[in-house]
Parts: structure tokens; sequence; C-alpha cells
């Protein structure tokens, strides 16, 4: 069983690219976390302000591993999250089937 995450991030007014460098820079290091199996950010054509995050880890405590981690402390909380007009997470466990 793995542990799921499934984020939107929605910019503010004028904000996405910001949100957009952020997500370009914070891809690579997430993906090398010890616990990381999947990260994949993606944006919403119809809604270039909306973006999401699939995420998959080996566990809870991998997910809490990466939000300590020096890149998501310094990309996510210190630039991409100060210009989002709204945040939403969603937690899910895999199947073993």
């Amino acid at each position: 069983m793995a542990y799921v995450v499934l984020a939107t991030w929605t910019a503010k007014e004028g904000s996405e690219g910001v949100v957009l460098e952020a997500l370009t820079e914070l891809a690579p290091p997430s993906r090398q976390e010890p616990a990381c199996r999947f990260y994949q950010p993606y944006q919403d054509p119809a809604q270039p302000r909306v973006f999401h995050l699939f995420e998959i880890y080996d566990d809870e405590d991998g997910y809490k591993a990466h939000g300590e981690s020096e890149h998501f402390q310094r990309l996510g909380f210190g630039k991409a999250i100060p210009v989002l007009e709204h945040r939403e997470r969603a937690f899910y466990h895999t199947l073993d089937v």
C-alpha cells in the first residue's frame, strides 16, 4: 500500500508564472526523495491559474519528509504557496489488488 496525494494549487491572478517556475524547480529534487515513487505537477489548459500535483510516496512519513525537505521549504512554502489564492490537498491509500 502506498500513500497518494492529490493537490490543487490555484495561483492568484498574474502569479501563474511564479507557481510554474517553482514547480519546475521543485519536481526534480522531489522525485529524488527516497520515499517518492511518483511526483508529477500538471496545469489545466482551460484554467491556467490552476495547477495539480499527483504524488505517490511509500507511506505518510515519506510525504511528511517531503514537506520538511529543504527544497519544499524553499520553493513550495517560500515561493509558490505565498502567491496562491487557494490550496487543496486530498490523501489516499492505494489498493493492493
